[in-house]
């Protein structure tokens, strides 16, 4: 009987171990540990390969090998304490902020028309003040996100009204930012900035029709973009194969397909790059994701993948566990920008997408993509916080310091006699 009763009694502690891991799973504290943890591997991941890829050109222009990827390190604590500090407001702090944020992004936007200004690859989206660079483009984004959220679900029941849905989160808002940087002829951000207001649109219910009407003017503005510039245009026919000179403008892609193609399987190594010797332009900052297929092969770009893919999953959880209107539309938001960014960034490394110049987030060399971005998960962050339980879960958990500490006798508090 009791060899009878075996497989059942091991069909019943499988069952019980699958409904523990699905309990888990289903934690309100799920979410935060898988952002916390998407976030933590991609910049480290960020770092290591900023070290790798850079090593050639910061010795060529500074004579050390570790220039960049310090000021890259540098950047990184400064977004973990933009992150930390986003984490710890509340939604309700968020939705307050959401339109002066969006203020000041505009006004700083506005300075690169300026004196300030910087000019960089034909794209005027920089300032520079005491010796600091900034990318504002970087904050509208943020901007555009919060302040979409809280418009629309203020107008929630109002938005079957395209008046509604027009003023005033796309005209004067998103039109206004979108319209300043254009000025900037920044043409990867613009389409960065599009698709986050379509994100945001799409996550507030807005009838699907409208986008067809929408997206017809923005692809007209997008196309009038690339004709009315020389740069972009070499760089169509090199996506369409009609510029396959090695030596001008399809340098970049065909040197960053050269390097995933070297890379072959399992890579040539960390550090064993070829392609960064000059031959690749950017290597540690558009095309890195060359640089990673060419170092650590299929398995590290795979890596990236998966990562990105949680970080989605994390972001699906938060828009379907929410009931808040705003962090569900705020949540899409950031998840549109960060997942469009790195498939513009990767499709263009790969040949699927023209070059168009926009960094892998977290990943490529950047001071201003590197922090708003941590900003942004920061954002993600206190919204998870905000599911019920969740606070309270972590509240009740020691932290990882307390628990180290609580194996020294006298430094976490006298022992209990167990006698």
């Amino acid at each position: 009987m009791s060899s009878a009763t075996a497989p059942a009694r091991a069909s019943s502690r499988s069952t019980t171990r699958l409904g523990g891991w699905l309990a888990r799973f289903d934690s309100p504290v799920t979410t935060y540990y898988l952002l916390v943890c998407v976030t933590v591997a991609l910049v480290v991941f960020g770092l290591i390969m900023v070290l790798s890829a850079s090593s050639i050109v910061s010795i060529d222009q500074t004579k050390s090998a570790y220039t960049i990827f310090l000021s890259q390190a540098m950047f990184a604590v400064v977004g973990t304490i933009a992150l930390v500090v986003a984490s710890r407001l509340s939604v309700v702090a968020w939705k307050r902020l959401a339109l002066p944020i969006l203020a000041v992004a505009f006004a700083l936007q506005l300075l690169v028309l300026s004196p300030l200004g910087t000019n960089v690859g034909g794209n005027q989206n920089w300032i520079r003040i005491a010796g600091i660079t900034i990318q504002p483009s970087e904050i509208i984004k943020v901007g555009l996100v919060l302040s979409g959220a809280l418009i629309l679900s203020a107008k929630r029941k109002h938005l079957h009204s395209f008046s509604h849905v027009l003023v005033p989160y796309l005209v004067p808002l998103a039109a206004a930012s979108i319209g300043v940087v254009v000025l900037g002829h920044d043409l990867g951000t613009v389409l960065i900035l599009g698709a986050i207001v379509g994100g945001v649109l799409f996550a507030a219910g807005i009838p699907l029709r409208w986008f067809a009407f929408a997206g017809i003017p923005f692809a007209a503005a997008a196309l009038a973009f690339v004709l009315t510039s020389q740069n972009r245009l070499s760089r169509f026919d090199v996506w369409l194969g009609r510029d396959t000179n090695e030596f001008g403008a399809a340098r970049q892609p065909i040197h960053g397909r050269y390097a995933l193609a070297d890379g072959g399987w399992f890579g040539l190594g960390l550090g064993a790059s070829r392609e960064k010797w000059g031959l690749l332009s950017e290597p540690h900052n558009d095309f890195i994701f060359a640089i990673i297929g060419e170092e650590l092969g299929l398995p590290g770009t795979i890596a990236i993948l998966l990562l990105f893919a949680g970080l989605a999953l994390a972001c699906y959880r938060l828009v379907t566990r929410t009931s808040d209107q705003f962090v569900r539309i705020a949540t899409a938001g950031i998840m549109t920008w960060l997942l469009v960014q790195a498939l513009i960034n990767i499709g263009a490394v790969i040949g699927l997408l023209p070059v168009i110049g926009v960094p892998l987030p977290l990943v490529s060399s950047g001071g201003s993509s590197l922090i708003t971005s941590m900003f942004a998960l920061g954002i993600l962050l206190s919204f998870a916080r905000a599911e019920p339980g969740c606070a309270e879960a972590l509240s009740t958990r020691p932290s990882a310091l307390r628990r180290s500490l609580a194996i020294i006798p006298g430094v976490a508090g006298p022992r209990r006699n167990r006698s």
